[in-house]
């Protein structure tokens, strides 16, 4: 080991498309150590690995519990569910992303990779196309909740919105720099402010406002609203489906499967039903004054300052997951770059986008990129998910830069992919798409199941098929 804490790639990892001078470097050596992580996508060796699964907790919880949440929350009142209705629709997208980021977060310990670097071995060369989407949607999510971190310091210190979101972005970049253990220790301090500041906010609503609100739609409408409700939470939390390994990455690789799927499921869950139950809950005073809204339900003064600092913070806590995770992303497309270098460049292209949805209807503008920038995670998830079981059948963990990819295998992979995406454009509501099935629905967009059932369908059907050719070719050679 270096005096700076970094460790030479074990001599199994020769250079190959996930190892290399600039996929690996300086890395954690334990809990606490928070030296800078220039490793990147190379995987982490076992005999290098620490920590316990509880963590799992705390880094899926504070990211959720930011304002990005609760204005997720005030659509479903926007699309006239209700409270009850609303709430109902939020819990089943959002447990449903849960248990798929839970699944995949399992395969960090077992790999030693992030969750980009652990999909060539599904879609081998051909990775780079849903690389470069995770790529470009880590830009668009850090733009998501660093829009709200921007307004509420803004507010709080009187100066100009773009000027809070450098600021914001600023020290939300260096976190990224440092990376995942600097990260690990900021969510679980986050965990516990947030919790608080977001607690205290609710018995202030609960105390003075009207909560339980009625439906405003009904019959075909109401159905419809309630189907857009569930897939837009469940857009929100399986967005994370594509960092999930990131995270549990450095995990030994004996860890308790069980105890990383619970903890990672527990913890963005229970974050993502807390403030977007909020959210619901205060749809009639935040709207698309966010930071506004917070102000004047803590009833101003110190208490209400304390609350927009908080939010700005809390934006920076979930923001340096994408920053993390977009720096890995850019280096499976095959950028060479050290990652801190990588996590700098997401962080300031999110600016331009921040001043974009700023500028006109945040709402629209807000629920189009949240829908857009996720559309093909499920046909991602189905792929990895269906190559990965073949993979790993028998075996407690494996190396994916060790892993060989039949070109034949990859491409079937992006057809899928592509075709799986093309397919549930029909089931899509946005301003932007609007499928024509979707508008039969009366808004009801079902566009990411369908993604999923149909990439489950003919992957799965494509490997099960080549499979049997190659067994016959055996048998008659």
């Amino acid at each position: 080991m270096s005096p700076g804490g970094s460790k030479e790639i074990a001599p199994e990892l020769q250079p190959s498309a996930l190892t290399g001078a600039a996929f690996s470097g300086n890395r954690p050596s334990g809990a606490g150590d928070l030296s800078v992580e220039t490793h990147g996508i190379a995987p982490i060796p076992e005999d290098q690995r620490y920590g316990t699964a509880k963590r799992l907790f705390t880094v899926w919880f504070a990211p959720q519990v930011n304002m990005t949440g609760v204005f997720t929350g005030t659509l479903a009142i926007l699309l006239g569910l209700g409270f009850w209705l609303g709430l109902l629709a939020m819990v089943i997208g959002t447990v449903l992303g849960s248990l798929v980021v839970g699944y995949l977060s399992t395969m960090g310990p077992r790999t030693g990779a992030g969750q980009l670097p652990n999909a060539r071995m599904a879609f081998g060369d051909t990775v780079v196309v849903p690389a470069a989407l995770q790529w470009f949607s880590s830009i668009a999510w850090d733009a998501l909740v660093g829009l709200f971190g921007g307004e509420a310091l803004s507010v709080l210190l009187g100066i100009p919105f773009w000027l809070a979101v450098l600021i914001v972005l600023g020290i939300q970049g260096v976190v990224g720099v440092f990376g995942y253990e600097l990260i690990h220790r900021l969510q679980a301090v986050l965990t516990v402010v947030l919790f608080a500041t977001f607690v205290v906010f609710t018995l202030k609503l609960v105390g003075g406002h009207e909560v339980v609100t009625a439906a405003t739609v009904g019959g075909a409408d109401l159905l419809g609203a309630f189907v857009l409700e569930v897939t837009i939470a469940f857009s929100l939390a399986v967005s994370w489906a594509t960092y999930a390994a990131d995270f549990s990455r450095y995990l030994p690789a004996d860890v308790s499967r069980a105890r990383v799927f619970g903890f990672t499921v527990a913890g963005m869950s229970l974050g993502y039903i807390f403030v977007q139950g909020i959210g619901i809950a205060a749809a009639s005073l935040v709207g698309e004054h966010t930071a506004e809204g917070v102000r004047s339900v803590m009833g101003g003064g110190l208490l209400g300052g304390v609350a927009l600092l908080v939010i700005a913070v809390a934006s920076i806590g979930s923001g340096v997951m994408n920053d993390y995770s977009g720096s890995l992303a850019l280096q499976t497309v095959g950028v060479r770059v050290r990652r801190p270098v990588s996590a700098v460049i997401v962080t300031a292209l999110a600016f331009l986008l921040i001043l974009w949805l700023h500028s006109a209807d945040t709402a629209t503008r807000f629920t189009d990129l949240l829908l857009l920038i996720s559309y093909w995670i499920p046909a991602f998830v189905a792929v990895v998910v269906i190559d990965w079981r073949i993979r790993v059948k028998g075996r407690a963990t494996l190396n994916p830069a060790l892993e060989s990819t039949d070109g034949r295998d990859a491409a079937a992979a992006l057809i899928v992919f592509l075709v799986s995406y093309a397919a549930a454009i029909p089931f899509m509501n946005t301003t932007l798409i609007q499928g024509s099935i979707a508008m039969a629905w009366h808004g009801a967009d079902i566009a990411y199941f369908v993604n999923l059932l149909i990439a489950a369908m003919l992957y799965g059907g494509y490997r099960v098929f080549s499979a049997r050719v190659r067994r016959s070719r055996l048998t008659s050679a």
